[in-house]
């Protein structure tokens, strides 16, 4: 029995086949051919399943800032029953009389070595191959969509899979403070990116309303259930909980003094305000800030609140005893 294929790696193997063509794929092509759904429908899944499937990852690439093209009949492009789809690679071609000195080809070299194509994986390459056999331009060569380093928690594959089979998942959550994990069973309904990490965001079960965790606080394995819920929790769940996020920051505001061409300006810089005393910065969970916030060494200062300034001291005083108790 084939491995399945996560989420993520659909939507890469999707993109990859949508920008090797220019005349465009059908659902039909797509659906048969494109590595995630092809296995699936090996598998026997049913073709409207499948479909759904295809119409909800061209929402979220769209979402993400990447155009997908709809193709009608060259007679009539109102006639979408037989629509293509496709990628317009000019969408991402550099101007033509665009320049680069040679220290900055130096760093996109860099760049590109975590970013190749010996980085894609089998079933990506294998898909571009099967487009291009059905006799589809596709010239370009297409690298980079498959890094060899990924920063997500191992949770975050069972909850994704959770999300699409709309499945119960059960794990073990530790809250700030808390010396022991407690277990707990929620609906996932979202994976959300905030503040450069994950959350998942979805019904508890036992408490019977809306919750947001953390993927770093997640104790052991996820477990994906047998019980399932209703498919329709899932709209604009997304929104909601980045939108619970935000209300959340807009409460917690940090004041702080950051040392000008730094690793922690630059950083701290994108998501902060000016102030009169150094700069603004909204979060989230003080505890989860605090460690950002330490690792930053000498280049940030928290001025307030003092209970993330004490979180901070806390932390960079550990580092300090641990250091001293080694050289003895």
């Amino acid at each position: 029995m084939a491995a399945a294929i996560p989420a993520e790696e659909r939507l890469t193997n999707l993109i990859v086949a949508l920008m090797a063509t220019d005349i465009g794929l059908t659902r039909q092509q797509i659906l048969d051919n494109v590595s995630g759904y092809r296995q699936r429908a090996d598998a026997g899944a049913r073709s409207d399943a499948l479909e759904k499937m295809f119409e909800r990852d061209k929402d979220e690439l769209r979402k993400l800032g990447i155009p997908i093209e709809t193709i009608g009949e060259s007679s009539d492009p109102n006639d979408l029953r037989e629509a293509r789809y496709r990628i317009p690679q000019a969408e991402y071609d550099l101007p033509g009389d665009i320049e680069f000195s040679a220290a900055e080809l130096a760093v996109l070299r860099l760049a590109g070595s975590v970013w190749s194509a010996e980085s894609a994986s089998g079933d990506a390459q294998a898909g571009v191959r099967k487009i291009r056999a059905l006799g589809i331009d596709g010239d370009e060569p297409i690298i980079g969509f498959a890094p060899r380093i990924t920063a997500r928690e191992e949770s975050f594959g069972p909850l994704q899979e959770a999300i699409e089979k709309s499945r119960e998942v059960a794990f073990d959550y530790l809250k700030p403070g808390e010396d022991a994990a407690r277990p707990r069973r929620i609906r996932p309904l979202a994976l959300v990116d905030y503040e450069a990490r994950w959350h998942v965001f979805g019904i508890d079960v036992d408490a019977g309303e809306d919750r947001t965790f953390l993927l770093s606080r997640i104790v052991g394995a996820v477990k994906v259930t047998a019980t399932a819920f209703d498919a329709a929790l899932r709209d604009g769940a997304g929104d909601r909980a980045l939108s619970g996020l935000q209300e959340v920051a807009a409460r917690n505001r940090a004041l702080l003094e950051i040392t000008p061409g730094t690793e922690a300006a630059l950083r701290l810089g994108r998501r902060a305000t000016p102030a009169v005393q150094g700069i603004t910065v909204p979060f989230v969970d003080v505890h989860i800030f605090a460690d950002e916030l330490a690792s930053y060494g000498p280049e940030v200062r928290v001025v307030e609140p003092q209970v993330l300034r004490d979180a901070v001291v806390a932390r960079l005083t550990a580092v300090v005893g641990a250091n001293a108790e080694g050289e003895r």
